[in-house]
């Protein structure tokens, strides 16, 4: 009994030993990331204070005149977010039955949608925006197309994991009624998943709206257009009034997300 409590006891060290070493091996990279980057150049950062206080000291006080003509902007950056998570949404659907283990129908068509999946998230929404709107044009056409193809990427990985991790005792069930593949998959995992779905699809739509306003610095309307207009010519009062009209649009966004994700509970 006192050779299986030491045992135990030794079990017990030596993973506190490793836990031990894997933080320590995060601290010393994390502290190496910190220096390679300056953050400890102290001599920099205090140059910096002055000015950043001279820079914040010219957008007070915040200039509303001219707020009438954000209203346009504004919804034109909300319809841009709703839109592109719903061409998300849609198109990360079918993407995740593919790239799902489970639900694939060949090892090679999981290891293609996995790769299309990271090749949508590893290309900022900022170069799609650019790409976009070179092709078709300014407006909020563009923006949509860039923040809907750059949220597949992420949606479709969270939509095709929440797939994976399904109950299996429901899909066995409906396959030993003889349901089709297609028929396991609406009846015995979309049922599972789907308030795990929405959570995605609300969280995402919260991200892309504030994705959105950066979106129309490289053309592609909304707010941000806005934004970037009274920075080019250092309107610094008009870009603390258009800020703070971004923040009250995000903090409504972030209420109206939360009472979503409570009624699809």
């Amino acid at each position: 009994m006192h050779a299986q409590f030491a045992l135990l006891l030794d079990r017990r060290q030596r993973a506190w030993n490793r836990s031990m070493v894997s933080l320590a091996t995060v601290l010393a990279i994390v502290i190496a990331c910190w220096y390679y980057v300056g953050l400890f150049d102290a001599e920099r950062l205090g140059e910096g204070i002055p000015s950043l206080a001279s820079l914040v000291g010219e957008m007070f006080p915040p200039n509303f005149s001219q707020a009438g003509s954000w209203v346009k902007p504004l919804l034109d950056t909300l319809a841009m977010s709703v839109a592109g998570t719903a061409v998300a949404v849609l198109l990360s659907l079918p993407l995740a039955v593919l790239a799902a283990r489970n639900t694939t129908p060949h090892p090679l068509v999981y290891q293609c949608a996995r790769g299309l999946l990271n090749g949508l998230r590893s290309i900022p929404e900022l170069i799609m925006g650019i790409v976009f709107v070179a092709a078709v044009g300014f407006g909020a056409l563009p923006g949509v197309l860039a923040l809907g193809l750059h949220s597949v990427g992420m949606v479709g990985k969270f939509f095709a994991e929440a797939i994976e991790h399904a109950d299996r005792a429901p899909v066995e069930a409906a396959r030993a009624a003889g349901c089709s593949p297609l028929q396991v998959i609406f009846h015995g995992i979309l049922p599972q998943v789907l308030p795990q779905m929405a959570d995605t699809a609300i969280y995402r739509w919260e991200y892309n709206f504030r994705a959105s306003t950066v979106m129309g610095m490289v053309g592609a309307g909304g707010i941000g257009f806005e934004l970037m207009g009274s920075l080019r010519i250092m309107q610094y009062t008009d870009v603390s009034a258009i800020l703070i009209v971004i923040l009250v649009m995000v903090s409504l966004v972030d209420a109206l997300s939360a009472f979503l994700r409570r009624t699809f509970k």
